[in-house]
């Protein structure tokens, strides 16, 4: 309706300007030709184009990255300023959970970046088949989001079909070949590349290995020219590993034998229990000791389990002191 009311307005301007209308008027246009298309010499501007996001700085920062997913967030930055409040210290990072289909949130990532953040989304292709995307029938989908994000113009790590390792997803060994799995990430990231979104940090994350030892990731692995950060899934459970090295150890060294990039421990948290604060001292004392590790990402939700942190007072305090070293946490530089 808006294009109709607006059609006669637009032609008339064109005739009196003596320009062509394909620009204002055309169809969807590519994303990739919008991103380097440049003013003509005569054009004026009263500010320079904006460069995109280089997050090349962020790859490999000084400090570790203090994570948090929370309910409500970012779409609001409520639930994270209340954390912070909680445990003493602004996190760098936000957990989110999108579905395939879903558009990019946008105004999240700007909340998170103007709180001093990076928004991490992890991106859960539940349908169609991971064989649908890679053949090329979701481009539209995938280019669509790719230029929000390119748009958006702030960093953003995106994790891709996380645990494709475990069976409990539609994605992982049950219904989806390893190489089915590499095919769609490569063509995922090339459609992004194809659309200018360079402004984007690609993790990918394995579950620990250690409930499925028999399941190979280097099978999984899309190559080092897709993959910005190793992500890491891994809880601490009131029966399994309770050393950071039990319970990572094992990934880490079989990653180790097909790449060198960082590691982020993408999604924890420790489970209610008489080992609460240890498995707390554990974690943030492990991130903390091994340079490759970049940070952690701390799962602050119940389901199944009350993950977070405030629930337990001796574990929470024991967070509290531990955050509080200068290692961890950063401002997300502005550019």
């Amino acid at each position: 309706m808006i294009r109709k009311t607006l059609l006669p307005l637009a032609l008339v301007l064109m005739a009196l300007a003596g320009v062509s209308g394909c620009g204002l008027l055309g169809g969807d246009s590519d994303p990739a030709a919008d991103a380097a298309r440049e003013p003509s010499a005569g054009a004026s501007s009263t500010r320079a184009p904006q460069l995109p996001y280089d997050v090349k700085k962020l790859l490999h920062p000084a400090k570790k990255y203090f994570g948090v997913a929370v309910d409500g967030a970012p779409s609001s930055m409520k639930p994270v300023d209340a954390f912070a409040k909680t445990v003493g210290k602004q996190p760098n990072l936000v957990g989110s959970y999108s579905s395939w289909g879903d558009g990019f949130n946008a105004e999240g990532a700007k909340n998170v970046f103007e709180d001093g953040g990076m928004l991490y989304v992890s991106w859960e292709p539940f349908k169609p088949s991971l064989a649908k995307i890679a053949d090329g029938s979701q481009d539209s989908y995938i280019r669509k989001y790719a230029a929000s994000v390119r748009k958006t113009n702030v960093p953003v790590a995106i994790s891709f079909g996380h645990e494709m390792n475990g069976h409990w997803y539609p994605w992982g060994t049950k219904d989806t070949k390893a190489a089915t799995f590499v095919m769609a990430w490569q063509h995922i990231h090339n459609l992004f590349q194809e659309v200018g979104a360079t402004n984007v940090i690609w993790v990918w994350s394995p579950n620990v290995i250690n409930p499925v030892p028999s399941v190979k990731l280097n099978w999984y692995w899309p190559g080092d020219a897709y993959v910005d950060w190793v992500g890491i899934v891994g809880y601490w459970t009131t029966s399994g590993a309770h050393t950071f090295d039990t319970l990572y150890g094992p990934t880490r060294r079989q990653v180790a034998t097909f790449t060198d990039k960082p590691v982020l421990i993408s999604e924890t948290a420790a489970e209610p229990g008489e080992r609460r604060r240890a498995d707390v001292r554990g974690l943030l004392g492990g991130v903390e000791d091994n340079d490759d590790v970049l940070g952690f990402l701390w799962f602050n939700i119940t389901k199944r389990a009350d993950w977070r942190i405030q629930s337990s007072p001796l574990a929470l305090a024991e967070f509290k002191r531990l955050i509080a070293d200068d290692a961890f946490g950063f401002e997300v530089p502005r550019s």
